[in-house]
């Protein structure tokens, strides 16, 4: 499975980005996907993620409220759209997937993910 990202930037605090992960060699249509992203210093963290289904959301606390994940599986691409970004949004943001037999599961760790893209920076000026 190859996840490439896209949608990384420069934007002031409060402004947005709209982040998307095209997955080729096979759909994603039964694959639970998610955003992680690493800080420079800082470990991999996750971010949000959604099940295969799409019924089932998570957030990290410190997200929850200004971002949304959301996926197209007819077009094999998730989103991620960013809002009233802060400076400590600043990040590498990876795109992951695994395959899961429950259609409703999410996956709230970056050990629990079998793919990933390359990342795409998003840096958040104040």
């Amino acid at each position: 499975e190859q996840l490439v990202e896209s949608g990384g930037g420069l934007v002031q605090a409060g402004g947005s980005l709209r982040l998307s992960c095209a997955a080729s060699v096979r759909t994603i249509s039964s694959y639970a996907v998610g955003w992680l992203r690493q800080a420079p210093g800082k470990e991999r963290e996750f971010v949000a993620a959604i099940s295969w289904s799409g019924a089932t959301k998570t957030y990290s606390d410190s997200v929850k409220g200004r971002f949304t994940i959301a996926r197209d599986n007819a077009k094999n691409t998730m989103y991620l759209q960013m809002n009233s970004l802060k400076p400590e949004d600043t990040a590498v943001y990876y795109c992951a997937a695994r395959s899961s037999s429950l259609i409703d599961r999410v996956y709230d760790t970056p050990g629990e993910y079998h793919f990933w893209g390359q990342g795409t920076q998003v840096t958040v000026s104040s």
